[in-house]
């Protein structure tokens, strides 16, 4: 599942908030069966994608950059 979704912890660099949402939206998508939701489902859609983007962002940021990649 989600084999679009590329790896974002790098060793050089953290992943731009464009490339989280990226992915995101990608697992969302996936997940939800949607690729654009319908009005109603808009909002939740939405949502969903801005969690899981903060989320991905937390992880990312509290990571230990000495592990190995």
């Amino acid at each position: 599942m989600c084999r679009n979704i590329k790896q974002l912890r790098m060793p050089d660099r953290l992943p731009s908030d464009e490339e989280i949402r990226d992915a995101a939206l990608q697992y969302v998508r996936k997940v939800s069966g949607y690729r654009v939701p319908s009005r109603v489902n808009q909002a939740a859609f939405n949502q969903a994608v801005a969690d899981i983007a903060a989320s991905t962002r937390a992880l990312l940021d509290n990571l230990d950059q000495r592990a190995s990649v």
